[in-house]
Formats: structure tokens, sequence, C-alpha cells
């Protein structure tokens, strides 16, 4: 994923649930606190934003160099918003820092029927 590959997907036709992704990212050897505290730091701006529905880092208890992401956007312009975000233009700028390779990010679609 290149700086600027996060090429949103369009909807599809009918579509009408939120937009969401899931994401994985692997720590660089002996920097996986220090990225657990980067992405940690994220979650309670993000939260406040007003299309964020859900958002969520995890760490693998087996692995603890992999951390998965989950975020579910009101619509994909309020996930446009959040990308251009100075706290996130700044994590997209700087992630090679903590990361082992780069974020892989699965566009979801979501198939259930939603109820906020």
């Amino acid at each position: 994923m290149s700086k600027n590959a996060l090429d949103l997907p369009q909807l599809q036709t009918g579509e009408t649930g939120p937009y969401a992704l899931a994401g994985t990212a692997r720590a660089k050897p002996g920097c996986a606190d220090a990225l657990e505290a980067r992405l940690v730091s994220m979650v309670a701006p993000t939260r406040q934003e007003e299309g964020a529905l859900a958002y969520h880092v995890h760490r693998d208890r087996s692995d603890p160099s992999q951390f998965f992401f989950y975020e579910v956007w009101r619509t994909r312009q309020d996930l446009e918003e959040h990308l251009a975000m100075p706290y996130v233009l700044s994590f997209l700028e700087d992630r090679s820092d903590y990361l082992d390779g780069d974020l892989s990010i699965t566009w979801l679609r979501m198939a259930s029927p939603f109820t906020s």
C-alpha cells in the first residue's frame, strides 16, 4: 500500500449499509509497544468523529507484533473525511517507522442488516 493507496472502493448499486474496513499491521522487531501506543492514540479522536460507528484496535494474543483494526463509518464520505484528519495523515506519513511491511486493508460491504 502506498501513501496514496487508500483508494476507497465505490459503493455498489443498491448499497445502503455503513462503509467498513478491516486491516492488519505487523510491527517491526522491538516496535510492537510503540505501534500499539500509536494505534491506540487514534481511537479516542476517531470515535469522536461524527460518522464513526465503530473503531477498534486489537493485538494478537499469540503474536504480539500483529495488530488488527476494524472500522465502520456511517458513509464513505465520513471515512474520506477521517483519512484527511491531521492525526491520520501523520500516522500514514510515518507508519514505516513502526511497520514491518505495510498495512493490509480489506474493504468490506455489510451483508447483514444494520440498525443503529
